[in-house]
């Protein structure tokens, strides 16, 4: 991965970074309690699973949303979230925000990709390195101006083009409810060398990595 500035905030933000990050990591304990028959069931069959490195730096990450309430669906195989019967491998981690909650980019990297016409609704691909992280369900939809395209939420001020370099915890979007999806929520993928990654284990490492660094934790790259 790319090195990355960290930009200072103030105490209160960061506060308010680290009780999130901590809520966030307690909830994906029980999530992955929750999980675990349907991740070792995936982890059986499924070839696209990555591993994260637990001796990896995980301090310039930031938390991909805004005022967090859950975690709703885990990556691995799972019911139709449509409702059938049938079994499908989600290759993401869903969490909750009400609507019109904020998105944040979780690493810093350059825009590959905007979409809206996808299951995925309008959604925001970030390549940074070797990892590619997808953002989807978001408000807005894509437009297009001189040849480019871009990701417009007006309500939202937000205004994401193609190539642009985002720093980590740049607002990339809002929680909305575009393309297949039965409430508000980011579906959060990630890949890693083109192979797909549980983002649980990303938020575990960066949870774990807080905890051990104390009160003293500096996440200091989520941005207004």
């Amino acid at each position: 991965m790319q090195q990355v500035f960290k930009p200072r905030r103030n105490q209160k933000h960061k506060r308010s970074s680290r009780r999130l990050l901590f809520l966030a990591g307690l909830s994906l304990i029980c999530l992955i309690i929750l999980g675990g028959l349907h991740q070792e069931r995936g982890l059986a069959s499924q070839p696209l699973l990555g591993r994260v490195e637990p001796s990896t730096s995980w301090q310039a990450g930031s938390f991909p949303v805004e005022n967090f309430q859950a975690y709703t669906s885990p990556f691995g195989y799972r019911r139709s979230a449509t409702g059938g019967r049938g079994v499908e491998f989600h290759r993401g981690l869903d969490i909750a925000a009400p609507d019109g909650s904020y998105i944040r980019n979780w690493w810093t990297g350059q825009v590959l990709k905007v979409s809206d016409n996808t299951a995925c609704g309008t959604s925001v691909t970030i390549q940074s390195g070797d990892w590619t992280h997808i953002y989807c369900h978001m408000k807005g939809r894509v437009e297009t101006a001189n040849g480019s395209r871009y990701v417009i939420d007006r309500a939202g001020g937000i205004q994401i083009w193609e190539g642009q370099q985002i720093p980590s915890g740049t607002r990339i979007g809002r929680v909305g409810m575009t393309g297949r999806t039965t409430g508000p929520h980011l579906h959060w993928g990630l890949k890693h060398g083109g192979q797909y990654i549980d983002p649980a284990q990303v938020l575990r490492a960066m949870y774990n990595q807080q905890v051990a660094a104390g009160p003293a934790s500096n996440y200091t790259n989520q941005r207004d």
